[in-house]
């Protein structure tokens, strides 16, 4: 059975293959077809093609395990790899928003009828990479992951933009031959909202910010059906790469031997990360109920 990051990569490799297939047909077609929102739609697909070579490095620097001076592991490399694909995406959509005003105030040619064809089929193909790797990115719990998914649906708009675009200058005739451009400088637009969305969450994981509750509720059911356990206080969660690292205060029987104490503990470590493989380390510090108690939350 493969690993996670295993499965991440192998994702990542589809990506890089179909990016690059889809930049030199976009461009192609693009250029032929007198259509400058496909050509800007092929800007975006080859700068997607170096986001994912980034991803493809991220994932798998991230998934090293931990050694003497990274004792939490390499986990945080994801998110700094995430905000270099996010630069990909804020470039991209500067380069296609300056060139489409150019072609905006340059007069040229209607796009050629079939490039709506084209584009037709591109939008089919990039919506459908966007389900494959966005359902492994949620599979293996990977930002990165999820930001080259985002690069997917942002190319898979930035089409349906110029789609409808270019419907309007050929159907419309004479006059409306910008159509086009003013759909690519509204996909420009819409690629710097994403680059946000995906921008967020990476900034949350590298400031540790408080943001797994699903994760701390689970957590806190489990603690509840290991023998000798009384209460979870303290509860922290912090995502590195695909994985969680977890902070928790046990609350025990004060009465009991540090020993015993520590098996309950022992226990519930085991009990987490058998239920949650996801989990990569926990780290417990037990407390006797009685003081527990007194320990504001």
């Amino acid at each position: 059975m493969q690993t996670k990051a295993e499965q991440a990569v192998k994702t990542t490799y589809l990506s890089i293959v179909g990016n690059l297939g889809l930049a030199l047909v976009k461009g192609a077609v693009g250029y032929l077809g007198n259509s400058y929102a496909l050509i800007a739609d092929a800007i975006e697909s080859t700068s997607d093609v170096f986001a994912s070579l980034l991803v493809l490095f991220g994932l798998k620097y991230s998934s090293r395990p931990a050694d003497e001076n990274h004792p939490y592991g390499h986990g945080k490399a994801e998110a700094l790899v995430t905000f270099a694909v996010v630069g990909f995406l804020v470039v991209s959509a500067t380069v296609i928003a300056y060139e489409s005003i150019d072609h905006i105030r340059t007069p040229h040619k209607t796009p050629a009828p079939y490039t709506l064809i084209v584009l037709g089929v591109i939008v089919i193909i990039k919506e459908v990479f966007y389900r494959i790797v966005s359902k492994k990115s949620d599979d293996t719990n990977s930002s990165s992951l999820k930001a080259d998914a985002w690069h997917h649906r942002s190319d898979a708009i930035t089409s349906a933009m110029a789609f409808i675009g270019i419907a309007i200058a050929v159907f419309m005739g004479p006059g409306y031959e910008t159509a086009d451009d003013w759909a690519a400088l509204f996909a420009s637009g819409f690629i710097i909202y994403n680059a946000y969305l995906i921008f967020r969450p990476a900034l949350g994981e590298i400031l540790d910010e408080h943001l797994h509750h699903e994760v701390v509720a689970q957590i806190r059911v489990i603690a509840q059906t290991v023998p000798g356990v009384i209460d979870t206080e303290k509860l922290h969660v912090r995502k590195t790469g695909m994985n969680y690292l977890v902070d928790l205060h046990l609350t025990v029987n004060g009465d009991i031997t540090v020993t015993e104490g520590h098996d309950i503990a022992h226990c519930l470590k085991d009990k987490i990360q058998q239920e949650m493989p996801e989990v990569a380390d926990v780290l417990i510090h037990v407390e006797p109920h009685h003081l527990a108690q007194k320990i504001p939350t």
